[in-house]
């Protein structure tokens, strides 16, 4: 998930070496692995919450789908409103209401109480992410920007291949409250830790709001933002609801942790990829194959399950597929909007961000409502998210070509 956040003006670099200035993105990237954790182990955990609440798996999902749109909504809306606060204390904050956040999820009895405390985590992670790789720029000599950023944003896809089975077998052993302190904690030592070793930086240039908005006129972003909506709501149609339709192929419940394992580096395989391939064949040619071999491979998991068991290499083949082509998406999608409006890169990928998360929560939504359908509906949903996402590519590209907009 490297790509899920981008920075906004790293501001003046600071006179710390290189080196050191590496080693303070570490401590960074250790609290975007407890966001990137945060955001996708309750995927795992989801029916022992719906027990624990008394409630129905669809309705714990709602879970997932609160943190996602808090995080599109207030993403923007926190990198405007906190852009003059010294960047070391807005980190440790944001790192405090993130710990805060997951301390109310587990404590809940309910699920309002629970929503509330997935909106506050949202809140911490939408103000600690893009902050942590400015912070991460600033840091460094202008050459070596792209490795700090590299490293900041790693801790997330490190929590996509680690953080989120790790979470689950958490889970398993201990109880799922236990997974979400683990994580509360986790963000309070490294709030310690980036108010001990980080210098001072200072706050950002504001830029309003509607500044930020106003990229969305332009073809070339509306032919893209909504392709990054489609296609993550695609796969989250089904991985918010890992347990039940993986056991739908047999797979049982400590093997789902594995499976998980399996669609994180799956995913990290495909984010690394795709940056490559998007260089060297540009980016519609990847999302092409991304979208195809996401529905090839919800497709045939949807058939499988219909039977209610499957070789368990082969399921492992199909989901590490799966998380390939879910994540191969946005270094394409990111590079499609750079083009498109080069003066506003880092607002576009901020845009974009916002987007993954809507999708992921619409996505959420639609698994819920497919649910009590049984698990090859969801399946086959999230198949033909895959199948809309290659016409709305198509059609994307149709726009941009008649207004001279640049999006391969």
């Amino acid at each position: 998930m490297s790509h899920l956040h981008t920075r906004t003006d790293p501001g003046p670099a600071t006179t710390a070496g290189p080196g050191r200035g590496l080693r303070f993105t570490l401590i960074l990237a250790a609290g975007t692995f407890a966001v990137g954790t945060d955001a996708f182990v309750v995927a795992g955990l989801l029916p022992d919450m719906a027990d624990a609440l008394r409630v129905s798996t669809a309705a714990a999902g709602q879970s997932v789908t609160v943190f996602a749109l808090s995080y599109a909504i207030l993403a923007p809306v926190l990198s405007t409103l906190t852009a003059r606060l010294p960047r070391r204390t807005l980190l440790v904050t944001a790192l405090l209401v993130l710990a805060v956040g997951n301390l109310v999820s587990a404590g809940a009895d309910t699920l309002p109480v629970l929503i509330v405390g997935r909106i506050v985590a949202a809140a911490g992670a939408a103000a600690y992410t893009p902050n942590a790789g400015a912070a991460g720029a600033s840091l460094v000599p202008p050459a070596l920007r792209g490795r700090a950023l590299a490293v900041v944003i790693g801790g997330l896809t490190v929590a996509t291949a680690l953080g989120v089975p790790l979470g689950g077998l958490t889970g398993r052993w201990l109880g799922w409250r236990a997974a979400l302190v683990a994580v509360a904690l986790l963000a309070l030592a490294v709030a310690v830790a980036v108010r001990l070793a980080m210098p001072a930086l200072p706050g950002a240039p504001a830029v309003p709001l509607r500044a930020r908005l106003a990229a969305l006129r332009r073809p070339g972003v509306l032919a893209v933002l909504p392709l990054t909506v489609i296609g993550m709501a695609a796969c989250y149609t089904v991985y918010a609801f890992a347990v039940p339709t993986l056991g739908a192929l047999g797979v049982g419940a400590y093997q789902v942790n594995l499976m998980l394992l399996v669609y994180g580096v799956g995913a990290v395989v495909g984010n690394v990829a795709s940056g490559y391939a998007t260089d060297r064949w540009g980016a519609v040619p990847v999302l092409v194959t991304g979208y195809a071999a996401m529905a090839v491979a919800l497709g045939v998991l949807g058939a499988l399950s219909t039977a209610g068991s499957a070789p368990t290499i082969l399921v492992a083949l199909l989901v590490g597929a799966w998380g390939a082509a879910s994540w191969c998406q946005t270094p394409a999608q990111q590079h499609r909007l750079i083009a498109a409006a080069p003066q506003q890169a880092p607002l576009v990928v901020s845009l974009n961000s916002s987007a993954i998360y809507l999708g992921i929560g619409l996505g959420t939504t639609a698994g819920a409502a497919a649910l009590p359908s049984g698990v090859p509906t969801m399946y086959a949903l999230g198949a033909a998210g895959a199948v809309v996402a290659l016409l709305v590519l198509h059609l994307g590209q149709r726009i941009t070509r008649r207004d001279g907009a640049v999006a391969s």
